[in-house]
């Protein structure tokens, strides 16, 4: 395998690095050392800045889906389930959780800003699901309204 190969390969293991290629926003010898391919810093910075060339350009998920919440959600019967992953199943009055809901025309790219966001608030997820135009996240009770911010700012406004 070549440096090249090898260096899209670990790009690839870290998603963020590659939507920061793609946004024109990364130190290349930064990134490089990050990666820790074995090889020469210079050969890897050189196969990172031909891989961004490839890569197509950076766009932020665009929707205005309305963003709801929801308090007092646990686990409970599938069949009553906002959400259901494995063997939990979240439905209403059943806990101390709380259900952020955004419908409209949101996608899994939607839910990947909005856990990416969560996550920068330090914001822990319980649960998280898409479909249907439709993604929902899950979370303590008291993050709910940082959640609701974050959320609105995130995929409850169009960014085009």
């Amino acid at each position: 395998m070549t440096v090249a190969e090898r260096t899209r390969a670990a790009a690839r293991r870290d998603p963020f690095l590659v939507e920061a290629l793609r946004a024109g926003v990364v130190n290349y010898a930064a990134a490089a050392r990050f990666l820790d391919v074995d090889g020469e810093t210079e050969a890897v910075v050189a196969a990172l800045r031909r891989y961004a060339e490839e890569l197509g350009e950076y766009e932020a998920p665009t929707t205005s889906a309305p963003v709801s919440m929801e308090s007092g959600f646990g686990e409970g019967d599938p069949g009553d389930a906002l959400l259901v992953v494995g063997d939990l199943a979240l439905v209403p009055d059943a806990g101390s959780l709380t259900a952020l809901v955004a419908r409209g025309d949101a996608g899994p790219e939607h839910l990947r800003a909005a856990l990416g966001a969560l996550d920068a608030a330090d914001v822990d997820v319980e649960a998280a699901a898409v479909g249907g135009g439709t993604i929902a996240a899950v979370v303590g009770r008291r993050d709910g309204p940082d959640a609701l911010r974050v959320l609105e700012e995130t995929v409850g406004r169009d960014r085009s």
